[in-house]
């Protein structure tokens, strides 16, 4: 792969990224209400109002708010929360380890899960049409839904083996209570996991219909055979470019996940700044995510180019 692929891939991130921050940004500003009567209250008078938004900056023309708040992102400040007076990078610390605990676990069950049932049901037969129809249920859920069924079976339900909510103190790291962290994780694993293995099912299949697989079975090779050997080494580039769609996935599901157990994640905090129109808070949260995805994205996309030949050809 040449360098100036992987250049044109990195820029077309870098405006991309952009791209998001102007639309977060404006997204932000469109929320309805008025920040400095929230801050001050309904008895504020109009010289209280106008003296905050002056220090909030929010007299100034939107393009120099923009401009404004991409150069503190730029520089590491992050601002402060308009609904606590609290530093966001200090407000976040925390939650932002908690969250990423869930995903990473999350993902490193999910990846290889996923790779082996897509490899199962990539078979046709009994255990495909098993595989197919628990992907089918799950893929027609919404995401709080399937959080919902978890904590009837096994939370406060039916078997009672896990506490049905996380009510971890947001000072504390997830990973200090493991117990707690069982549910959201496989929550998100049952979110993310069907859609990986339809990719990775159909992917293989497609291969297995190639002429050379099938020159490769008339020699008599049995079907574990040729689903290792040849088909799946064929795919591990569009899979590795669907693995970091399943990244977005777990992502998407954090504010879903941790609103049903009470997680203290920058979902459920995500959630609550929206309710207290705290945009500082929003816009970061917005833009973190927005960035991981992005670098995600890359990171699968060059590693879909390396591993796949006809498809870093044709590119």
């Amino acid at each position: 792969m040449s360098t100036r692929l992987v250049i044109r891939r990195v820029l077309t991130g870098v405006a991309m990224l952009i791209t998001v921050s102007v639309l977060v940004f404006a997204a932000t500003q469109a929320l309805p209400g008025d920040i400095a009567r929230t801050i001050l209250g309904q008895n504020a008078t109009a010289e209280q109002l106008a003296r905050l938004r002056g220090e909030l900056g929010l007299d100034l023309p939107v393009w120099q708010q923009y401009l404004h708040w991409v150069g503190g992102l730029l520089s590491g400040d992050l601002g402060t929360s308009l609904a606590s007076g609290t530093p966001v990078a200090e407000l976040l610390r925390v939650r932002v380890l908690n969250s990423a605990t869930v995903v990473l676990i999350a993902l490193v069950i999910t990846l290889p899960l996923g790779l082996l049932l897509g490899l199962a049901a990539a078979r046709r037969g009994p255990l495909d049409v098993g595989i197919s129809a628990a992907v089918q249920t799950i893929l027609s859920l919404p995401e709080f839904v399937v959080g919902i069924v978890l904590v009837v079976l096994f939370g406060g339900g039916l078997l009672r083996w896990l506490p049905p909510t996380s009510p971890l103190d947001p000072r504390q790291l997830a990973w200090n209570q493991p117990r707690l962290l069982i549910l959201p994780i496989a929550t998100m694993v049952l979110i993310a996991l069907p859609h990986l293995v339809e990719a990775t099912k159909t992917l293989l299949r497609e291969e297995l219909a190639t002429d050379y697989v099938r020159w490769a079975r008339l020699s008599g090779l049995g079907d574990v055979r040729l689903l290792t050997g040849y088909a799946l080494p064929n795919v591990l580039g569009p899979v590795a470019q669907v693995a970091g769609v399943t990244v977005n996935y777990l992502l998407g599901g954090v504010v879903a996940v941790e609103s049903v157990f009470a997680f203290p994640g920058i979902g459920s905090e995500l959630v609550a700044a929206v309710g207290a129109r705290d945009i500082v808070v929003v816009q970061v949260i917005a833009i973190g995510i927005a960035t991981v995805l992005l670098i995600t994205f890359l990171i699968a996309d060059l590693i879909g180019l390396l591993t796949n030949p006809k498809l870093r050809r044709s590119r």
